[in-house]
């Protein structure tokens, strides 16, 4: 199964992930410390560090979502056409036999 555009995530999960990281920008405000954040909101410490480095810097939207990391590498058009090949199977590629590699792809 292919997930959607956009890092993998449904628009429910990542509007959830975005609450995750204004809840933690609400205690930073507080005061509370990063364990206790990162526990609460079952994060990893490292995450809330980050978020809190940001806050400090540039405030609340600092800590925003900026999406995934890295552009898709293939539109809709170009995926399709790969499931196209893929579902040929190795054999119709020249291959040797049915198993598809990482490197064979």
């Amino acid at each position: 199964m292919r997930y959607p555009q956009g890092g993998g995530l449904t628009a429910e999960r990542q509007a959830f992930r975005e609450r995750v990281r204004m809840e933690a920008v609400a205690m930073f405000a507080d005061g509370r410390g990063s364990t206790e954040i990162a526990k609460e909101l079952r994060v990893s410490v490292r995450s809330v560090q980050r978020w809190r480095r940001s806050w400090r810097e540039a405030g609340q939207d600092a800590v925003r979502s900026r999406g995934p990391v890295s552009r898709p590498k293939l539109n809709d058009r170009l995926f399709a056409l790969l499931e196209e090949e893929l579902a040929k199977g190795p054999v119709a590629h020249g291959r040797p036999d049915q198993r598809w590699t990482l490197a064979r792809i």
